[in-house]
């Protein structure tokens, strides 16, 4: 007995949840069935019509008088009540009986193709994980996600999904970051990687230590940015949704004079003229126009999220698509943000590991970004450090200490050793290259040189190259000193460069270009970025910028991947070709249609076929953004 109330429970389970989903489609056939039925039994026709009228047309009929009665809003399923009602009233039960059912199929399909978007979209919100093993003295707990604190340290197996943000203590793995980034090649993580929450662990065991918690996690974020995007509407579909109720006020006017003019002008029947008034009212529906727009944005921004893309809005894909210029930042958008070491030159004779070792020694008890470069090229090079005594920071000038009883000093030449030369290197040459020269200095005088650069992003050149070509003027607008400035430029392939900015000048000349180009894009991910990325016509964001940065932006790359720009610009170019298509497509049937009705060639449920049949080829269409 509980074991058939076990599997009752099962079929349930299953059963419901596919009957809310397709109950509209469910409806539609029952109705098609009892159509079917009065077509085979006359003799019974009438309540068999009447009864698909009523199962084919609740779901319309409620959403139409929800409209009408409530949100004081006229819409196209009030058009079609209306038409299959006055089928009835002048005897063309069958009629309006297919009318209901192809407009309840089709109703049906409309919301298979939405759901078919939103899916897509939605589908991020299941990639988060709910539970997580947290490492505790006690031994591995597992606990929900949202309770993970920041430095909590986790363990994550082999298949699992990373639960958080963070950076890796222990092992050694590959993981999957194509929920984030779009990338299908595994990136290999190790001690001291970062890694974010919704990736794939594919191999290998790895300790992980929290660096935040859920709601600031970058998964977080991208599902926040999506789930807003569903409900910003582009402004082309704006107009289209206040113009259908203009429109469809337009339309019952003509058919109330539709309903006695052509008796009396063209001498028409009194049932010709309201069955061609019915017609007339389906034909002129604006349903294609109407749904020529949302399922190519939805399916757009679906489309985009899946690689590393997301847009806040529909209305930023018509905006993308008509870039006349844009401008990026330098630090941490068109370069990694990072500084690294370029050149190792000693003194003849000096060994380079030797060299480096008591560099390395001495700028690990500072801070400074470029000591922290020397260091961690020296620490990939396995080369061990030493102890170091009486060291002292000289601001502005370098800093010093004594290892192994001898003075070393690193920094400025002046600081290393006044008036000497060191191979003839032009310093200057160096700096316009983009280089921070730090001079290391002995006993014996200059020991040699390290050059340290902010070096440029591998896919910068590729993304400029791109952008050029389709038209667009590139722009760095940067802080950084001229020598810096102009050796990214050129190494990008920028077309122009502006050096010295301050945040607030940053802002004049995204004004500037704005006058000059009129769609300017902005590029950044500091906190200096923010007011230009609010001033531009689109503020794109890197991923691991600020926080203002990324809520100011409209568009987020969340894997800082600057070849996204000119693929976001591609997809929102497709985007704006297939809604022209379809709004073209549909005016066109709808004229046609009407066109028909008046020259009597067809009936009323070829026009229904015709008009709902636009309909589904318009959203057919816009889902084509789906393809990769």
């Amino acid at each position: 007995m509980e074991a058939t109330h076990n599997t009752t429970q099962q079929v349930k389970s299953r059963i419901l949840p596919l009957i809310k989903t397709h109950h509209e489609l469910i409806a539609a056939i029952i109705s098609g069935i009892f159509i079917g039925l009065g077509f085979l039994l006359p003799t019974y026709a009438p309540p068999l019509f009447i009864t698909a009228y009523l199962i084919g047309g609740y779901a319309k009929a409620k959403e139409g008088f929800i409209d009408l009665f409530i949100n004081k809003k006229l819409n196209v399923e009030i058009l079609m009540i209306l038409a299959a009602i006055g089928s009835a009233i002048i005897g063309f039960w069958a009629e309006g009986a297919v009318l209901i059912f192809i407009f309840a199929l089709s109703g049906a399909l409309e919301t298979y193709s939405k759901n078919k978007s939103e899916k897509e979209l939605t589908s991020l919100l299941r990639l988060q994980p709910n539970e997580a093993t947290l490492l505790t003295p006690d031994g591995e707990k597992i606990v929900p996600v949202t309770d993970l604190k920041i430095n909590d340290i986790i363990s994550v197996k082999p298949g699992e999904r990373i639960p958080a943000d963070g950076v890796v203590k222990r092992g050694r793995s590959s993981v999957d970051e194509a929920a984030i980034s779009g990338e299908s090649i595994p990136v290999t993580k190790e001690k001291g990687n970062e890694v974010l929450a919704g990736t794939v662990n594919m191999n290998g065991v790895l300790t992980i230590s929290v660096l935040k918690e859920q709601h600031d996690t970058l998964f977080q974020r991208i599902i926040d940015l999506v789930t807003a995007a569903q409900d910003e509407k582009s402004t082309t579909q704006q107009f289209i949704e206040k113009f259908e109720g203009t429109y469809v006020r337009i339309v019952l006017i003509i058919v109330f004079f539709m309903l006695f003019l052509p008796h009396y002008t063209f001498g028409w029947s009194w049932q010709e003229t309201w069955y061609r008034a019915m017609v007339l009212l389906v034909v002129a529906s604006p349903c294609a126009l109407v749904a020529s727009i949302m399922p190519a944005t939805l399916s757009s921004i679906a489309s985009s999220a899946k690689k590393g893309i997301l847009l806040k809005g529909g209305n930023h894909f018509e905006t993308l698509a008509s870039l006349k210029a844009i401008a990026f930042d330098k630090t941490g958008t068109l370069t990694k943000g990072r500084h690294e070491v370029v050149d190792v030159i000693t003194r003849d004779g000096f060994d380079e590991k030797q060299f480096l070792q008591a560099a390395a020694s001495i700028e690990k008890q500072s801070t400074h970004p470029l000591a922290v470069a020397i260091v961690r090229y020296t620490e990939k090079r396995d080369i061990p450090l030493l102890p170091v005594y009486q060291f002292s920071d000289v601001p502005g000038l370098g800093v010093q200490a004594v290892i192994d009883g001898k003075v070393w000093k690193l920094g400025k030449q002046e600081f290393v050793a006044q008036n000497a030369r060191f191979k003839d290197i032009e310093v200057a040459q160096l700096e316009a290259e983009g280089k921070s020269i730090i001079f290391v200095g002995d006993e014996k005088g200059i020991a040699g040189i390290i050059t340290v650069k902010d070096t440029i992003r591998d896919e910068a050149k590729q993304a400029i190259h791109s952008l050029t070509n389709a038209g667009i003027y590139t722009v760095m607008i940067t802080g950084d000193g001229e020598g810096a400035a102009r050796a990214i430029s050129q190494e990008a392939g920028l077309d122009n460069y502006l050096a010295n900015t301050l945040p607030e000048e940053k802002l004049v000349e995204i004004t500037k270009l704005i006058e000059k180009y009129d769609r300017v894009a902005m590029i950044g991910d500091g906190i200096n970025d923010a007011p230009a990325l609010a001033t531009a016509n689109i503020g794109i964001a890197m991923g691991g910028g600020t926080d203002i940065a990324l809520e100011t932006a409209d568009v987020v790359l969340t894997k800082n991947n600057l070849t996204r720009i000119p693929e976001a610009i591609s997809i929102s170019k497709k985007m704006n070709r297939i809604i022209k298509q379809n709004i073209i497509f549909s005016i066109t049937v709808i004229l046609v249609l009407i066109a028909s009705n008046f020259m009597q060639v067809i009936d009323l449920p070829l026009g229904v076929i015709g008009h709902e049949g636009s309909t589904l080829l318009v959203i057919l269409n816009g889902l084509r953004m789906l393809k990769p």
